[in-house]
């Protein structure tokens, strides 16, 4: 049976990075994998979503109304795409919002904090504060393994296994700071006992 999700975020986030960890991670259980993704306007700040199916037998790509976890780096992100969970998926998504482009240029007004998870109460969602985390952790671009921590008990994949291929996918000088970032990521998405 495959597990399903999306990574979404906007250009330059990581988000990208963080489905060839999830990837890796799969690969290193010697489960299979397929992924991918969207991003033509990234570098401009456009949105950016990965498709990621472990233990799939089909193509890559997610259909909408099935996935069970989608994971947003961006809180609009996560609003923008949780029409492709399927009832009782799951959301983790950062409450730091990117404004969009077309919302500040024609200065309209965006959503709240609390209307978007308002929209999202369907899918349980965990939302953190991951650039604080990853602040802590000692790199604000570290937000993307703080979400994969914070998002690690919805996986069906190892801890160790996520923790090595963080270590195999992240520049050397930076693998301590990311495993700190998964370690707070992954305090902050701990079920409640």
């Amino acid at each position: 049976m495959s597990f399903d999700l999306l990574i979404v975020g906007v250009g330059g986030q990581g988000t990208i990075l963080a489905s060839n960890i999830l990837g890796r991670a799969s690969l290193e259980e010697g489960r299979s994998v397929r992924g991918a993704e969207t991003h033509g306007m990234a570098q401009r700040g456009g949105s950016v979503e990965c498709h990621v199916r472990i233990d799939g037998r089909f193509g890559p790509l997610v259909d909408p109304g099935t996935a069970e976890l989608l994971i947003a780096f961006d809180l609009l992100e996560a609003v923008r795409y949780s029409h492709f969970l399927r009832p009782g998926g799951r959301v983790v998504t950062s409450t730091g919002v990117i404004t969009p482009t077309s919302v500040f240029s024609q200065r309209l007004p965006m959503p709240t904090l609390d209307e978007c998870l308002a929209r999202l109460e369907p899918f349980s969602p965990l939302a953190i504060d991951a650039a604080a985390l990853a602040c802590e952790a000692g790199s604000e671009l570290a937000q993307n393994v703080v979400l994969i921590g914070a998002a690690s008990y919805l996986l069906p994949l190892k801890e160790g296994s996520l923790l090595a291929a963080i270590e195999r996918s992240v520049p050397p000088k930076t693998v301590e700071v990311n495993r700190r970032a998964f370690e707070l990521g992954r305090a902050a998405g701990a079920p409640s006992s």
